[in-house]
């Protein structure tokens, strides 16, 4: 049994959490803050059993893409000036990061 952890973008969220739904993966889905854009995010958290790992990962791979974004910077606030970029920036946004964790014990009551 594994643990998969997948962050994703807010953008993303609804159309996984119904792909994880129609292909029989239970979930659950927390809020989340991206620390480089602040941005929102999903945090998904999926109890899957070993050889269904695999699937899980291409389904999060197959709805998850990424796209370029612009983003006007935020000012600094007391804090270092010098690398602060005063217009806006083309970034790559979207994907998601995921971690596959092995859980040690499983009960569903």
């Amino acid at each position: 049994m594994k643990m998969v952890i997948a962050i994703v973008q807010d953008h993303d969220s609804q159309r996984l959490a119904d792909r994880l739904t129609k292909n029989d993966f239970r979930n659950t889905k927390l809020a989340t803050t991206g620390g480089f854009l602040r941005a929102g995010n999903t945090t998904f958290l999926c109890g899957v059993e070993d050889q269904r790992v695999d699937e899980l990962l291409q389904l999060i791979d197959n709805t998850c893409g990424n796209r370029e974004q612009t983003v006007a910077p935020v000012t600094p606030m007391g804090g270092n000036a010098d690398s602060y970029i005063p217009y806006p920036v083309e970034v790559e946004v979207g994907g998601a990061t995921v971690f596959v964790l092995p859980i040690e014990q499983f009960e569903r009551f």
